[in-house]
C-alpha cells in the first residue's frame, strides 16, 4: 500500500518579506475589532440584561443623587491607563464603582428635577444600530441613506407638529430641516446665519463697510429669561444683545421689543436677531410669537424659536395654542432628547429658508466635494461641526415603533402628573404655587409666616438643600422676579403616581423640618386629594 502523498505548501516568499518589513500588517494577537466575535456577542447580551436590571433598580430604591465630592473620580481610576488589554468582564466589573456610584440617574422614578430626559426602548436600539453603521454623513455622498432619512424624518415630524408648510423638504419653499447636537448649537447657527444675511445685505448698499464694523451696529434680543444658550451664542458671534423685560405672564411682548428697537435704530444700530422661548426653562413661560412675529417681519429681523421642552407637547392638538404665529417665523428648534421618548443628542432645527444657514457656513474644499453636490443636501453646510452620525434611525425608530398615538400618550400623562401634583400643593395652605401650570412643569414654593420676600427665598433655599442633602428625590430650583422657588418637572418613562405621591409626601416632611429649624412650625393641613 503505497503511503498518501504529503502536500507541502510552498513558502511565500513575498508574504514573508512583507512580514519582515511591516511586522504589524497582521494582527494575530489583536482583533481588528478590539474583541472576538463571540466575545463580543456575550459582552452585548450581557450589557442588554443589564440595561433591564439597571432600569429596574431605578424604580426599586436606587438613589437617584450620588453621595460623592468632586475628585471622587482620582481615588478610583489609577494615574494611566493600562498597556496591557483587561478582559471584558473586568471592566464591566468596574462600572457600579466607577460610573454607577457618581451618576445622577435621571431616568429614576424620583426624578423631577430639570426637565426630562428621553429615552426609550426603540431609541436605543436605533442608537445601537447607528453605532454599529460607523457612518460619518458629513456629505450625501458620505452616506446617502444618513442624509435622506434624515430629511424625510424632518418632514414626518414637521408634520406631526403641525409646523408651516415652509418649513418642509417638499413643500412650497426652500426651508427643510436638520438634526443638531443640542439647541444651543440650533441658537448659535440662526444667529449666524442671520448676522451673515445682513452682513450681506449691508455691503450691498455700501460697499465700503467693513464687516466688523457691520458686525459691531449689530443687536439681538431675547427675553430676559430666554435660556442661558442665548446670550452665549451671542458671545461667539460677537454681536450684541439685549435681555430684554417681560409681562406680568413672564412673556416678552410686542410693545417690549418695538421700543427697544426703535431705540437702537435711532442709535444707528441694525436689530438683526430676535430669539422667541415657547417654554422657558424657569417657569415655562411663552413669549408672544403673534405680537414678535409681525413686528419681524415688518422690520425683516430673523425671529427664531426655542422650544426646547415645550416643542414636544405640540404633538398634541389640545397643546398647540402656546405656539400660535408660526407663520411669522423665520427657525424652529425644539429637543426630542426631552420629552419625546428620543435618546440624546437629537435637537431638530426647521429653517424657512436653508440657503441663509448654507451661505453662512459654505466652505467647500476639493476633497469633500463630489459630483451630486448640486442634487443634494450636504448637511455639512447646516451646522459647525463636519461629521455627523445618523441619528434620523433614533426618530425613524421612535416614530414607527411607539407611533403618534404613542407619543401624545407619554406627553399626556407627563402634564397629568404635574396637574396631580399642582392639587397636592395646593391642598397644603403652607405652599403655594408660583406660576399657571400648563404643561408638566409645577413651580412651587413654601411660604414663611415672616412672609418677607427675603425670609421665604431663605426658606426655601434651605428645604432645596434638605431634599438634595437627603438624595431621594431630585428637584431643582429657579428665580424669576427675585423669588425663589422649587420646580417639580414631570414626564419621565418611570414616573407613575406612586412617585408624585412620594415626593410630595416627602416634601411635606422635610417642610415640617425646615420650618422646626426656622422656629415657624404650623399645623399641617391634612386634606385629602
Amino acid at each position: 500500500m503505497m503511503n498518501p502523498t504529503v502536500v507541502t505548501k510552498e513558502p511565500n516568499k513575498e508574504s514573508d518579506h512583507l512580514a519582515d518589513m511591516f511586522p504589524h500588517l497582521t494582527s494575530e494577537n489583536f482583533p481588528p475589532m478590539g474583541l472576538e466575535t463571540s466575545e463580543f456577542r456575550k459582552a452585548a447580551h450581557r450589557i442588554i440584561d443589564w440595561t433591564i436590571d439597571y432600569h429596574e433598580s431605578l424604580k426599586c430604591g436606587r438613589l437617584p443623587i450620588p453621595a460623592v465630592k468632586p475628585g471622587f473620580m482620582k481615588e478610583r481610576l489609577p494615574n494611566a491607563g493600562p498597556a496591557q488589554k483587561e478582559s471584558w468582564e473586568t471592566v464591566f466589573g468596574d462600572v457600579e464603582n466607577v460610573v454607577l456610584d457618581g451618576a445622577l440617574h435621571w431616568l429614576s422614578s424620583n426624578y423631577f428635577g430639570y426637565f426630562p430626559t428621553g429615552i426609550s426602548y426603540p431609541s436605543m436600539l436605533g442608537d445601537m444600530l447607528c453605532t454599529s453603521t460607523a457612518n460619518i454623513g458629513f456629505s450625501w455622498a458620505s452616506s446617502p441613506s444618513c442624509t435622506e432619512l434624515e430629511t424625510v424624518m424632518m418632514d414626518w415630524l414637521a408634520k406631526a407638529l403641525n409646523l408651516p408648510d415652509f418649513f418642509l423638504h417638499n413643500g412650497r419653499g426652500p426651508g427643510g430641516g436638520v438634526i443638531q447636537g443640542s439647541a444651543s448649537e440650533a441658537t448659535l447657527i440662526t444667529m449666524l446665519a442671520a448676522r451673515n444675511k445682513v452682513t450681506q445685505e449691508e455691503r450691498s448698499r455700501d460697499p465700503k463697510q467693513s464687516i466688523h464694523e457691520i458686525t459691531a451696529r449689530m443687536v439681538a434680543y431675547a427675553s430676559k429669561y430666554s435660556h442661558s444658550s442665548v446670550e452665549r451664542a451671542s458671545k461667539v458671534a460677537l454681536v450684541n444683545i439685549r435681555l430684554l423685560d417681560v409681562d406680568e405672564n413672564i412673556s416678552l411682548r410686542g410693545s417690549i421689543l418695538r421700543n427697544a428697537i426703535e431705540e437702537d435704530r435711532r442709535q444707528g444700530k441694525i436689530p438683526m436677531f430676535v430669539c422667541a422661548t415657547i417654554g422657558t426653562t424657569a417657569c415655562c413661560a411663552y413669549d408672544n410669537i403673534l405680537e414678535l412675529g409681525s413686528i419681524c417681519q415688518n422690520e425683516n429681523i430673523w425671529l427664531h424659536v426655542d422650544a426646547a421642552y415645550a416643542g414636544s407637547a405640540l404633538l398634541c392638538p389640545e397643546y398647540r395654542y402656546i405656539a400660535q404665529g408660526l407663520q411669522s417665523i423665520t427657525s424652529f428648534n425644539f429637543n426630542p432628547h426631552k420629552w419625546m421618548m428620543v435618546n440624546f443628542d437629537c435637537s431638530v432645527l426647521w429653517v424657512r429658508n436653508s440657503l441663509d444657514i448654507i451661505n453662512s457656513l459654505n466652505v467647500n474644499p476639493v476633497y469633500l466635494q463630489h459630483k451630486d453636490q448640486t442634487k443634494a443636501i450636504d448637511y455639512r453646510h447646516w451646522q459647525i461641526s463636519l461629521g455627523r452620525r445618523l441619528r434620523s434611525i433614533k426618530l425613524w425608530f421612535v416614530m414607527r415603533m411607539i407611533g403618534l398615538e404613542g407619543l401624545q400618550h407619554h406627553i399626556r400623562k407627563g402634564v397629568s402628573q404635574a396637574k396631580y401634583f399642582e392639587l397636592l400643593v395646593r391642598s397644603d395652605g403652607r405652599f403655594e404655587v408660583v406660576f399657571p401650570v400648563t404643561l408638566g412643569l409645577v413651580c412651587f414654593r413654601l411660604l414663611s409666616p415672616d412672609s418677607t420676600l427675603e425670609k421665604t427665598n431663605e426658606l426655601n433655599s434651605k428645604l432645596c438643600e434638605e431634599i438634595q442633602r437627603d438624595r431621594r428625590y431630585v428637584l431643582t430650583p429657579s428665580s424669576v422676579n427675585d423669588v425663589y422657588f422649587l420646580r417639580f418637572s414631570g414626564g419621565m418613562n418611570f414616573c407613575d403616581v406612586e412617585s408624585v405621591k412620594g415626593c410630595w409626601e416627602h416634601m411635606r416632611e422635610k417642610a415640617d423640618l425646615v420650618l422646626h429649624h426656622c422656629g415657624d412650625l404650623k399645623p399641617k393641613i391634612n386634606s385629602k386629594v
